[in-house]
């Protein structure tokens, strides 16, 4: 079965060079003694921001100003500025003509809000290799975890299954990943929307790990909503977006109450307070928005547009090889896999290394090579537990976070990049594994408040 969301991308195609970002040239001290320039290989949690966007954002600085509210040339500016922000980002999904685009803080904040909107006694189907994001917020509904499938073949046949089992009459959502946050592998998207529709259900995608290193076309995919944050997306903290079909939007009690989800207020004669709803995304926008976050996400929807995708995916594939062949080569890495070796994938790469405690081992390269990579659960624990729960893991010199009673301590390393990723970095830290394995860490470390630290 083939993954629907990766484009066709010729095999002779020149590499692009990496999109310039903040901090490329940022230089940090080394325990050992001296100073490299940062290797940034955390992508997946947060990606530098472009330096397109960060232009951009401090061009609009100046004409800051209040917006929806306001008279003023500036307040006038800063509303044309926020509502053509989600013109841009209904282009970058290729939105329906009917569709809402929502900003919000983030993946999770979209997520919770559209767990805010479902109809009574719906029935939510979801992946147990699901981030928190979207695995918890669906608390007030009846929540079907399925089990962690192996292929993208099972993966459609185990939401089959279960979809086959419920009531057809009530309504259904289904929440999936677009690309995992722990292996990179990219989910069979429109396979699995065209399962949840043929049972009348819905399905959201969390397109957080996809849309930075994709394009993500709601049509083509056939989902009713995608949910992507701003700081994966190259842009800084602070936005979201959840985008896609209005009338659960529509017809939900407002996620935050307050001005500008309201059309009209006013007192009854009893006392209490009479309220109209506007039916557009400010129903679910409350607040002063963050302007400059809607403005900023939009830029790097602009610029990746504008890179080209086919350039971007054709030059993460070329690091993504580089990585997997540097670390096949040292017999004591053991890469993490769903789907298996030749799995399509984005730029997001989880292993463990034997011997090692894997929040050692990430403080080792960062502490003697200012090599920046994750280590943990990374907000998939389940996951992340099915994928290790069969192997023991020496905990090394420094322990791991504490493990539930009768569970093993588990935890592994996380090597994540994009489009602002040069090659220097990646060659950098697969040498620095090597030297790792062969040679061991350079420095003493010790736990401190449940990470790996140096000692000093």
């Amino acid at each position: 079965m083939s993954v629907s969301a990766v484009p066709t991308v010729a095999a002779d195609q020149s590499v692009c060079a990496p999109l310039p970002v903040l901090g490329r040239d940022v230089t940090v001290p080394l325990v050992t003694g001296g100073e490299v320039t940062y290797a940034a290989l955390d992508y997946a949690a947060s990606a530098p921001a472009l330096q397109r966007v960060w232009d951009d954002v401090a061009a609009y600085a100046p004409y800051y100003g209040s917006v929806h509210r306001g008279a003023g040339y500036l307040s006038q500016l800063s509303t044309d500025l926020f509502e053509n922000a989600r013109k841009t980002v209904a282009e970058f999904l290729d939105c329906r003509a009917e569709d809402q685009v929502v900003f919000t803080r983030s993946t999770t904040d979209s997520l919770n809000l559209l767990a805010r909107a479902l109809p009574a006694d719906c029935q939510v189907f979801v992946f147990e290799t699901e981030h928190h994001a979207s695995l918890l917020p669906w608390r007030d509904a009846r929540v079907t975890c399925l089990d962690a499938p192996r292929t993208p073949e099972q993966a459609v046949a185990t939401l089959e299954r279960a979809l086959a089992g419920r009531d057809p009459h009530g309504p259904a959502l289904v929440c999936v990943t677009g690309a995992s946050n722990v292996t990179g592998e990219l989910w069979p998207v429109r396979e699995l929307a065209a399962a949840a529709h043929a049972h009348g259900a819905r399905i959201v995608l969390d397109a957080a790990q996809l849309a930075p290193h994709h394009p993500v076309s709601v049509r083509d995919l056939d989902v009713d909503w995608v949910a992507f944050s701003g700081h994966k997306l190259y842009a800084p903290f602070g936005s979201g977006v959840l985008a896609g079909r209005a009338d659960w939007l529509r017809e939900a009690e407002p996620y935050l109450a307050g001005g500008g989800a309201s059309r009209t207020v006013a007192r009854r004669a009893d006392g209490s307070v009479d309220v109209r709803w506007h039916e557009s995304a400010a129903r679910h926008e409350a607040g002063s928005p963050n302007v400059i976050g809607a403005y900023a996400v939009a830029s790097a929807c602009t610029a990746l547009t504008e890179a080209g995708f086919d350039d971007l995916v054709a030059r993460e594939r070329h690091l993504i090889r580089k990585v997997r062949a540097g670390l096949a080569e040292v017999p004591e890495v053991r890469l993490l896999s769903l789907f298996g070796d030749d799995a399509p994938r984005v730029g997001v790469i989880s292993f463990v290394v034997a011997g090692w405690n894997s929040s050692h081992f990430a403080a080792a390269l960062s502490a003697e090579y200012g090599i920046g990579v994750r280590d943990g659960l990374f907000c998939a624990h389940p996951l992340v537990r099915t994928l290790l729960g069969g192997d023991p893991q020496s905990q090394g010199e420094c322990g791991a976070p504490e493990a539930a009673p009768g569970e093993k301590s588990l935890n592994a390393i996380r090597v994540s990049f994009g489009a602002g990723t040069p090659d220097e970095h990646v060659d950098r830290f697969v040498a620095a594994v090597r030297e790792l394995v062969r040679d061991g860490a350079k420095w003493t470390y010790r736990t401190e408040d449940g990470r790996c630290v140096p000692a000093v």
